[in-house]
């Protein structure tokens, strides 16, 4: 009796490590096949891959809805005796993904099968122009170069097409989300998602807020610039401007600032590589990345741009529709700059933790990477600029890329607001709603009669940005990763390449051929996984937590 009464019992960590081991033998293979039927989805535009998806993303999600296992899980966190680091930040991997999926079954359903028709209708889309089908980058191309006002507006009210497609569904998806959330006790889907992912609604919508009263002045200083600029362009008074007047059809970006036109530098350039030969020369070679990559534009396929981790164990892949510009060299560079995040993270962490510490720092790397198309020094490294012209191109550049960056941050504050506002009510006005938002924020004037009837399908500008109806909750990430990035750069700049320059230099720095930096990111950043909490990761890596400080010396103030 003595020695049973003494025989030690098994301690919660070793629960914990059985616990991890049985969950991820069933759930790894399951994800792997998931992102492959993702990925040869949006390849394709095949409904079966897209319903194979939505067959494995519920299996996935119901594994994560037991009951039994949350409740140990829960047990655990509150107790508080994991206190192996690694072992710490599983659980609470765990207990998230759990979390959100303690749900009805019938109703996780509804909300799969829902997603995957809405992803294969906007992915498949393709507006037409006088009966001539056109794709996204066509669309993009008479946006920048067409000076016909009518031809411009055609353009522009095409490329919204696809909201009235897809609107309804979008509506009772929200709703479905909504009562998913509110059966876990959250106010709606919004505060559920942020909450889940370690973040607050109510933290970020202050850092929104803080942005919005910093750049009030210098964008409208901006744009009233701008808006004499194009009118003197398209021949019509500066009070006439319309939102098919700019060059993007949401105005998140501003290419036409100026008079630097970065196209010409890449016009008959090889994209893919001058891509290759970039993250080489900082000593992170995509080779492998770009292999399994599908890069150029084909019907059926996805129109835009992402990066797919398949397996978290070397097979990433990215998806483009390259074309010899300025905005598709950017991107590529982007999206290789989450490919190679998730290429580097140390892939001797546990399966849970072998990803990006949070969303938006993979969004940092992708944007630190972005950001050098629009760098004088690294284009005359890549693709080759005349001497004579640098100058006047550095001035050119350093102001467009500071006009693009306040464009983005008061484009991100419509989505942030408009999607926070469309969980709270998905009933409301919401075409009203949206047009309100983008003259509050981006002072974009909504085009007469557009939603004059006020009926709340009648053209849902809204539905057409890919991001409100595939990627539910994720934009403020966007502009986070802006922060994150200047942030990264300033360390950077300190404490590697250890130059005193000023704060609107900073993104003149170029990256090319400078294999210490690419070091520096895998060893700080990449390396890690998500072993740390991302704030904590962030002050390990830059002596600070998040901080808006740097993002505002070099693009606001």
């Amino acid at each position: 009796m003595i020695s049973l009464s003494c025989s030690p019992t098994k301690s919660d960590e070793n629960k914990l490590r059985d616990f991890i081991t049985n969950h991820l033998k069933v759930i790894e293979p399951k994800l792997k096949a998931m992102n492959l039927a993702d990925w040869n989805a949006n390849l394709t535009g095949d409904k079966k891959f897209y319903d194979e998806r939505a067959v494995i993303e519920l299996e996935v999600n119901t594994i994560r809805s037991n009951k039994s296992d949350f409740a140990f899980l829960k047990d655990l966190k509150e107790k508080g005796t994991i206190k192996d680091s690694l072992l710490q930040r599983q659980l609470t991997i765990l207990f998230n993904q759990f979390a959100k999926n303690q749900i009805d079954i019938t109703l996780m359903k509804q909300i799969v099968d829902k997603q995957a028709e809405i992803a294969s209708k906007f992915n498949t889309f393709r507006g037409r122009i006088n009966g001539k089908e056109v794709n996204d980058n066509e669309i993009a191309d008479i946006l920048k170069n067409e000076r016909n006002s009518a031809k411009r507006k055609l353009a522009w009210e095409v490329s919204k097409q696809v909201g009235r497609e897809v609107a309804p569904m979008v509506i009772e998806l929200v709703k479905l989300r909504n009562q998913a959330a509110k059966q876990l006790g959250f106010e709606n889907y919004y505060v559920m998602s942020l909450a889940t992912d370690e973040q607050n609604a109510d933290e970020v919508i202050a850092i929104f807020d803080n942005l919005k009263q910093l750049t009030d002045e210098p964008f409208r200083q901006m744009k009233q610039v701008l808006d004499t600029s194009l009118a003197k362009r398209f021949g019509v008074k500066v009070q006439d401007i319309k939102p098919w007047h700019y060059a993007n059809p949401f105005f998140q970006e501003v290419s036409e600032y100026g008079e630097a036109d970065l196209d010409k530098y890449f016009k008959g350039k090889n994209i893919e590589e001058i891509s290759r030969t970039f993250f080489a020369g900082i000593d992170l070679p995509v080779d492998d990345i770009l292999k399994n990559s599908d890069l150029y534009p084909r019907k059926g396929k996805y129109q835009h741009a992402f990066c797919n981790d398949i397996d978290r164990l070397g097979d990433v892949r990215i998806m483009c529709n390259l074309a010899d510009n300025l905005y598709w060299m950017d991107t590529q560079l982007h999206e290789l700059g989450h490919a190679v995040y998730s290429k580097y993270v140390n892939k001797d962490l546990p399966f849970l933790i072998r990803t990006d510490a949070h969303t938006f720092m993979t969004e940092a790397i992708a944007q630190i990477m972005g950001r050098q198309a629009y760098n004088v020094d690294w284009l005359q490294t890549m693709v080759g600029i005349n001497e004579k012209e640098k100058p006047l191109l550095q001035k050119a550049l350093r102001d467009n890329k500071r006009i693009s960056m306040l464009a983005f941050s008061r484009w991100s504050q419509v989505m942030v607001r408009f999607e926070r506002a469309l969980y709270q009510n998905p009933d409301q006005d919401l075409n009203k709603l949206w047009w309100d938002f983008v003259e509050e924020y981006q002072f974009v004037k909504r085009p007469e009669k557009r939603n004059e009837s006020r009926i709340l399908r009648d053209e849902p500008d809204w539905a057409a940005k890919i991001h409100v109806t595939q990627y539910p909750c994720y934009y403020h990430n966007y502009q986070l990763g802006e922060l994150a990035a200047s942030q990264i750069l300033n360390t950077i700049i300190r404490d590697i390449i250890k130059q005193q320059i000023r704060p609107k230099g900073r993104t003149e720095i170029s990256f090319a051929a400078k294999p210490d930096i690419g070091k520096f990111l895998k060893e700080k950043i990449f390396v890690p996984g998500s072993s740390y909490y991302w704030n904590d990761l962030l002050k390990n890596a830059t002596g600070e937590g998040l901080t808006p400080k740097y993002f505002v010396e070099e693009f606001v103030k």
